[in-house]
C-alpha cells in the first residue's frame, strides 16, 4: 500500500466511522506514535485513540475529506490537506449547539514500515472558534 493510501485510509476508517472501532487507530499508526497538533503532542498508541475519540465525542457527524494528499519519492513522508465537516457538540471549549462547522487543514506524516510514525497538523481552529461565537 502506497504511503498516500495509508492516510487516506486512515481519515476514512478512523475520523469518518461513526461507529468508531478502537482498534483502527493501531491498524495505521505506530505504537509509539507521537501527533503534533493544536500546540500540544500526544505520544504513544494509547494517548492518540484517547485524543481521537475526544475529539469526535465533540463534533457529531464529523467528516474529513481529504482533498489531496502526496507523498515524497520513497514514502517516507506524506502531505495531505483536508477539509473536517460535521455540527458543534463542543469543539474548542464551545457550548455544544449543533452548529455546522468546517475547518481546513493539513497534516505531514512521517511513515515507516507501512505505518504512521509522527504527524504534525495545522488546522483552521481561530476561524472556527469564531464562526461558532458568530451570533
Amino acid at each position: 500500500m502506497r504511503s498516500t493510501e495509508i492516510v487516506t485510509a486512515f481519515w476514512g476508517d478512523v475520523w469518518n466511522a461513526h461507529d468508531p472501532d478502537p482498534d483502527a487507530v493501531g491498524r495505521f499508526a505506530a505504537a509509539d506514535v507521537v501527533i503534533e497538533a493544536g500546540g500540544q503532542e500526544i505520544s504513544g498508541l494509547d494517548k492518540v485513540k484517547h485524543w481521537v475519540q475526544q475529539f469526535l465525542d465533540r463534533v457529531n457527524d464529523l467528516h474529513v475529506n481529504p482533498v489531496e494528499s502526496f507523498q515524497n519519492e520513497d514514502g517516507t513522508r506524506v502531505t495531505s490537506r483536508w477539509v473536517l465537516t460535521g455540527t458543534n457538540n463542543g469543539i474548542l471549549g464551545t457550548e455544544p449547539n449543533g452548529k455546522p462547522i468546517a475547518m481546513t487543514g493539513t497534516a505531514v506524516w512521517s511513515v515507516a514500515d507501512g505505518k504512521l510514525q509522527h504527524g504534525w497538523v495545522e488546522q483552521a481552529s481561530f476561524e472556527l472558534y469564531h464562526s461558532l461565537l458568530a451570533k
